[in-house]
């Protein structure tokens, strides 16, 4: 039976956004591992057919004596398996795995899910990793990219020699189902669904939420995410003091979320694919988003969302303000037109597609 590994950081994003890929992996009948950290989604993996081996690490810590302990852990982990194939996301898996990969002689693929805070800031630390990465992907089956311009990137810089676009994750669009509109009450709501943190540009959607409720009484923000930088706390918990938002915390069911909601807004500087965008494009919910890769491919502008610029909350209140001065039956179309898009170009069928001819290419390669 070959032996699949699967190296990320997070079971969340592994269930969530790659659960289908697995099942029919395992429908395939191939024995699949998971190497990741321990997570409340590991019992629901498992019950699917996946081994799992805990991997712990520090998703964003540079610590040379743990980042050491990383590599040592991937390579005794792949010696013991001995894994006809290893699927890497994320930095970290896709650097460390695709080094120990080469090592072990085991071939491998990766997946680009986004460039990371790290590279998009620029400095010595990007030069770093861009020097890793070219050593970890030079020998690598596959290499997936989420949108054009991170494709674009990695070529420039000579770091990839085998590429191939996918449409992010894809969305199972069974699960994400069209709902109807929510009716028309006075109030408007608008979810933001991350990571509270910088680079998803919290700090101008706060910033933005606080502008807009003097002027329009009628407009009212949801937060929905875990703290990844607790220093953005105080500030959230005043504005909700206010009644300017409403901090949800993190939640399991954000498709009843979005339900309920007239638009989906992410302020990010930066992303993959938006997992979060084409989930609310598929609820049929209009979305308010940065022009930047792996946000403005996931809407057609004026015609299922509207985008504005990076970094700049006057910016962000001006594409509220355009959304909340159309009319309620244009507001409900740009969310059917956003069904369609989702429908026409980001089914997650066509990742799994991608995913299985490139394991049985590798395959027959070995």
């Amino acid at each position: 039976m070959m032996k699949v590994l699967i190296l990320g950081n997070s079971d969340t994003g592994l269930y969530k956004f790659r659960k289908e890929l697995i099942q029919a992996l395992i429908e395939d009948r191939k024995e699949v591992f998971l190497a990741l950290p321990q997570g409340r989604y590991i019992p629901l993996l498992e019950k699917m057919g996946c081994n799992f081996c805990e991997i712990s690490m520090d998703r964003r810590g540079m610590n040379l004596f743990k980042e050491i302990q990383l590599l040592l852990k991937y390579f005794r982990l792949i010696r013991r398996i001995k894994p006809d194939v290893v699927l890497t996301y994320t930095i970290k898996p896709n650097i460390y795995g695709g080094i120990i990969c080469q090592i072990c002689h085991v071939k491998y693929i990766a997946n680009i899910t986004g460039l990371g805070t790290a590279i998009e800031r620029k400095g010595v630390l990007s030069g770093i990793l861009l020097f890793f990465y070219h050593i970890s992907l030079r020998n690598a089956s596959q290499v997936f990219f989420q949108n054009e311009a991170n494709r674009m990137f990695f070529r420039e810089k000579r770091v990839v020699t085998k590429d191939r676009i996918i449409p992010g994750s894809g969305v199972n669009l069974e699960e994400h189902c069209y709902e109807e509109y929510p009716k028309e009450t006075g109030l408007v709501r608008f979810l933001y669904v991350g990571r509270i943190m910088k680079d998803k540009g919290i700090g101008e959607l706060l910033d933005g939420a606080e502008q807009l409720k003097k002027n329009h009484s009628g407009v009212f923000f949801e937060l929905a995410g875990g703290y990844d930088e607790e220093s953005f706390r105080d500030r959230i918990e005043e504005l909700e003091k206010r009644g300017i938002v409403k901090y949800l915390g993190e939640q399991t069911d954000i498709h009843s979320l979005m339900k309920a909601d007239h638009a989906i807004i992410l302020p990010s500087y930066h992303e993959g694919l938006s997992n979060v965008l084409l989930e609310a494009a598929a609820c049929g919910r209009p979305v308010l988003t940065t022009n930047v890769p792996g946000c403005r491919e996931t809407f057609e502008e004026g015609v299922s969302g509207l985008g504005f610029q990076p970094k700049d909350s006057a910016a962000l209140v001006g594409a509220v303000e355009k959304f909340l001065g159309l009319p309620y039956n244009q507001r409900r179309q740009m969310g059917i037109c956003g069904r369609k898009k989702v429908e026409r170009e980001f089914d997650r069928r066509v990742v799994v597609s991608a995913y299985m001819q490139e394991i049985k290419a590798s395959h027959g390669n070995t």
